[in-house]
């Protein structure tokens, strides 16, 4: 693995769209009893439960510290790839490598990571193993990297449509924990290198209470170019309906970067989704962590999905919303088997389905 000094932009590699063919996917193992509930037990099993989803449409490996590994090595079956890594909690998506390709190679691109704001308002410290974990991916695939050490991003603030559109929300990207150094136009000039876009769309605010500071992708997903999906509530009374209608509003006036106007399907949230208290009583109380208390509200949304390479694995709640989230995927995504994962264990450790693809070296540039 090198580490270049250049930018994508230059180089002439891009981003592609979730939506755009795999080699694999990449996770990584719960274990901290801080987060996770009962030593991350129940965790494990919904980790395990995605990983098999997933590794049905393609190959899956799964990132696991060192006193885990032999424990994820028998719960994980062997299709899936295990290898040993360190790392501070289980967020592959933000703290893992975003993948660009120049339709020949694929490179990674190597955020700063602070736990989703640092000593501001991050979740927990210390956070140095996972911002670790995007170059040993790349060292792994063998991928070159770009190392930003002064710019600091989560690949889960972030959706791009392959086609030079980027989706971002200011409540993340403006954060004060994030890089209160730069302004708006210094932000933009930054993702334009490093994920190769033209058009930068920025939304309000992501669903109500995300702890990562409103990441986008818990609020919306391209189904492909110029078709998003976009996290709805109907219920007026609920903080997320004017957020929502904010976001609509938006989004009906702007275009892409291939000036097209965007077609948006609702996808409506499960109701409020809270920690109860056998849920709060499971979780170690660690000064620097925040805490689960019984009563918070989740970040619940069906928008945090995962495309795979002929699939779509989305989160369940157990909720009426449920069966009307795939109705909706399986419309959005014709071709694609979409297959539900009940995720509750993992949206109490702060999210919901969390992987990176990892691209195809030869992809179609649009």
């Amino acid at each position: 693995m090198k580490t270049l000094q250049s930018t994508p932009r230059r180089d002439g590699f891009r981003m592609p769209g979730e939506f755009e063919p795999h080699r694999g996917c990449w996770m990584i193992w719960p274990q901290r009893p801080d987060n996770w509930r009962f030593g991350a037990k129940p965790a494990q099993e919904a980790f395990t439960e995605v990983a098999k989803a997933i590794s049905r449409f393609e190959p899956v490996t799964m990132c696991v510290d060192r006193q885990q590994y032999d424990n994820a090595r028998q719960m994980l079956p062997e299709n899936i790839r295990v290898v040993e890594m360190s790392n501070n909690d289980a967020w592959m998506r933000d703290c893992g490598p975003t993948f660009v390709t120049n339709g020949k190679e694929i490179r990674g691109v190597d955020w700063s990571f602070n736990a989703w704001g640092g000593l501001v308002d991050g979740l927990y410290f210390p956070w140095d193993e996972d911002d670790r974990v995007a170059g040993k991916v790349c060292d792994l695939e063998r991928a070159d990297r770009y190392r930003l050490r002064d710019f600091v991003l989560e690949g889960g603030s972030i959706h791009v449509d392959g086609q030079g559109t980027l989706i971002v929300t200011e409540e993340c990207l403006l954060s004060p924990g994030r890089n209160p150094q730069l302004n708006r136009e210094q932000i933009e000039s930054v993702l334009r290198e490093y994920l190769n876009v033209d058009r930068i769309i920025w939304l309000p605010k992501g669903i109500y209470q995300d702890e990562t500071n409103g990441h986008v992708d818990n609020l919306l997903q391209f189904a492909g170019p110029g078709h998003v999906l976009l996290a709805w509530t109907q219920d007026r009374a609920d903080p997320q309906y004017e957020i929502c209608q904010e976001a609509l509003s938006i989004l009906e006036k702007e275009r892409d970067a291939k000036g097209r106007p965007f077609t948006i399907t609702k996808l409506l949230l499960p109701a409020n989704v809270r920690i109860t208290k056998e849920e709060s009583r499971g979780v170690d109380r660690v000064e620097g962590t925040l805490p689960r208390q019984a009563g918070d509200r989740l970040a619940a949304s069906y928008a945090n999905f995962y495309i795979a390479n002929g699939g779509v694995v989305f989160p369940l709640f157990n909720d009426p919303n449920d069966e009307k989230a795939k109705e909706v995927l399986e419309k959005a995504f014709p071709g694609r088997e979409v297959v539900g994962v009940y995720a509750r264990e993992i949206l109490l450790g702060g999210g919901n389905i969390h992987c990176i693809t990892q691209q195809q070296p030869l992809v179609s540039q649009g």
